[in-house]
């Protein structure tokens, strides 16, 4: 499950939290950096620049680690630091996706391919919204430690996003890119299910608790 993936992960990436403090960074500036370089990406998604997009989606998602790692290292974690870590995730997403959406390099004069290059953005950015909205539900309403389960995390989306790019960049015409970002979308919404299956089934166990 992505549970456990994620557990390693924050494991294994602590320790450049340290730097990150001995720098004298901090967990919501580097929440900043992370929001910036994914504007910035967007952007060059939808200059056509893919490359410098994909660079960015990269610098965004080792900033998005680095705020986590500085968190846990210094043991600096807030709720308001959580929420806006959050929050800024989904705005960076939106971003990026809508830059590849609008993205010049693969637009064609076919109405219908460029219909179905903003269609795939559009659902890619419903299936992330809905899977991170599912998580945070459980975890508010349903009083859950964790929902951060399922098949894909954000870094996974993030990661077949740059591959979409770059099949793009050097394969153009086959629309990969527009495949790949229909199972960023695919894959959120079973995220989601799982998630929803998830808490009914944790949310069972605390009931038949407080039956005993």
């Amino acid at each position: 499950m992505h549970h456990s993936r994620r557990q390693f992960y924050e494991d294994s990436s602590t320790h450049l939290g340290v730097y990150c403090r001995k720098l004298g960074l901090t967990p919501n500036g580097l929440t900043a950096i992370s929001l910036m370089c994914a504007i910035v990406s967007g952007y060059f998604f939808f200059d056509g620049q893919l490359w410098m997009g994909i660079v960015f989606v990269i610098l965004t998602s080792f900033a998005d680690m680095l705020d986590g790692a500085t968190a846990r290292a210094g043991n600096m974690g807030t709720v308001f630091g959580g929420i806006l870590d959050h929050v800024s995730d989904r705005y960076g997403e939106f971003f990026i996706l809508i830059g590849l959406g609008l993205c010049g390099a693969g637009f064609s004069a076919d109405a219908q391919v460029n219909a179905m290059r903003v269609g795939s953005a559009m659902f890619a950015i419903f299936g992330m919204l809905i899977a991170s909205y599912t998580r945070a539900a459980a975890e508010s309403m349903g009083n859950l430690p964790s929902c951060a389960v399922g098949m894909m995390g954000r870094l996974e989306k993030l990661l077949l996003i740059i591959l979409g790019a770059l099949a793009e960049r050097y394969f153009p015409g086959y629309n990969i890119l527009v495949y790949a970002l229909l199972l960023v979308g695919v894959t959120s919404v079973i995220t989601s299910v799982q998630r929803l299956l998830y808490a009914k089934r944790e949310l069972e166990k605390r009931d038949d608790k407080k039956e005993k």
